[in-house]
């Protein structure tokens, strides 16, 4: 009597060549390079040579929490998204597999711990006679612009609008455009931030005598071993751009607690300070967000920590009528 054999209904790949095959689609190096962390790991442990049809759902999310369950939750999102890029990628084409099961989410990421410093500590800090015009300059335009901190060491002379108190950046994840003949910058969309009087004051005495190149720079010229774009060169004095490496240690070195390095501020707490105070003097919602340049609100709220005494000056108007404070 003839034995019945069942058919698979679609096709059949083994964990590893499904992972491969996944990892080779995708275009971009950085990509397959994140991508292949959280892939090829669990891939090792559900069994590289096993159909990829074998593997049950919970199966996944097991393996999920074995490798990344304790881990920071930027982790944890990042490994489960590549996972869920694999999975759906081989259902697309037609390849038997599990998916993500239901239990296995993903989590919310945490509020930013980065502080805002007040306006009186900013104002005391860059009025210090101990700080360098350089970096005066920096800081104010990091907390006058909300910029970014690369997007502000990215600039050049040649980008400054300085009657306007304005200048486009590259922004983070900016998009490209279509490059017209001859230009260079311009290959990505490009977004304006603004400053005010406090940098307007001190960017012509930060660049006088020069006219271009970038903004702000070393004190001196890159080794004879470095390799420094152009862009990146003051074409005048040869000194190379101020990179955030060394801006971080900077601001450091002038806020550390008791000489104790990596105590001090970051630069990224202008950012945060600067949308904080403009959101205790009542700018809307939608002016956050145009201002840091966010496209999402809830991007904008993990910016913005009110002071304790703006949100008891807040609540001081819950106050019975005829009281008097």
């Amino acid at each position: 009597m003839a034995t019945v054999v069942a058919l698979p209904t679609g096709k059949a790949l083994t964990v590893r060549a499904s992972a491969d095959r996944f990892l080779d689609s995708l275009g971009n190096p950085n990509t397959v390079r994140n991508y292949g962390i959280g892939v090829s790991k669990t891939a090792e442990c559900l069994g590289e040579g096993r159909p990829l049809a074998s593997v049950a759902d919970d199966e996944i999310g097991e393996t999920l929490e074995s490798l990344w369950g304790s881990s920071a939750v930027n982790t944890w999102n990042a490994r489960r998204a590549s996972i869920q890029s694999w999975l759906t990628w081989c259902s697309e084409r037609g390849y038997d597999g599990p998916t993500i099961p239901a239990w296995t989410k993903r989590m919310s990421p945490p509020d930013s711990e980065t502080p805002a410093r007040s306006k009186s500590e900013i104002d005391r800090l860059i009025t210090r006679r101990d700080i360098g015009l350089r970096e005066k300059t920096l800081w104010r335009m990091l907390y006058e612009t909300a910029a970014r901190s690369d997007e502000i060491l990215s600039l050049n002379i040649e980008d400054l609008d300085l009657a306007g108190r304005r200048a486009q950046v590259k922004a983070k994840g900016a998009k490209s455009k279509t490059r017209r003949r001859g230009e260079v910058r311009e290959d990505f969309a490009l977004e304006t931030v603004y400053w005010d009087a406090g940098a307007a004051r001190l960017l012509p005495r930060l660049l006088k005598g020069r006219s271009r190149g970038p903004v702000f720079v070393t004190h001196r010229k890159p080794g004879p071993g470095k390799v420094v774009q152009p862009r990146d060169v003051c074409p005048d004095s040869g000194f190379a751009r101020l990179s955030y490496g060394q801006a971080r240690a900077l601001l450091d070195e002038h806020t550390c607690l008791g000489g104790q390095k990596g105590s001090g501020w970051d630069l990224h707490e202008y950012r945060h300070s600067s949308l904080s105070h403009l959101g205790e003097q009542g700018a809307s919602l939608l002016m956050l967000m145009a201002k840091s340049r966010h496209k999402k609100p809830e991007n904008v709220r993990k910016y913005f920590k009110p002071s304790a005494e703006s949100i008891a000056e807040l609540t001081s108007l819950l106050a019975p009528g005829d009281t008097q404070r």
